[in-house]
């Protein structure tokens, strides 16, 4: 994929994972902007989505350590748990948090 498609499939991810958060019922804070996403959960820890260009990636970085996603088959997908990038969030943060969003 050349880089202005690369930009606008993350960019359309991460409104999206924006949206979902924000839609949760909890008092979760968010901060965007250039093209990193940072997730205060009610806890106080942070969970940091963001663009890789170089790469093409999205990276998640969480207390359980720092995740690589490329974009294969129609999904992000995590380089090392082989998860979609939905169900890496959905666990991260229930880990972090001790509640669930779903990003299905």
């Amino acid at each position: 994929m050349n880089e202005n498609e690369y930009l606008d499939l993350v960019d359309a991810t991460l409104l999206d994972i924006e949206t979902r958060i924000e839609n949760f019922d909890e008092d979760i804070d968010l901060e965007a902007g250039s093209g990193m996403l940072t997730v205060t959960l009610l806890n106080g820890s942070k969970v940091i989505i963001n663009r890789q260009r170089p790469t093409q990636e999205i990276w998640v970085a969480a207390r359980s350590g720092g995740y690589h996603c490329g974009w294969r088959d129609g999904q992000w997908v995590c380089n090392t748990t082989q998860e979609t990038l939905a169900a890496l969030l959905t666990r991260v943060i229930s880990e972090q948090e001790g509640g669930v969003i779903h990003f299905r």
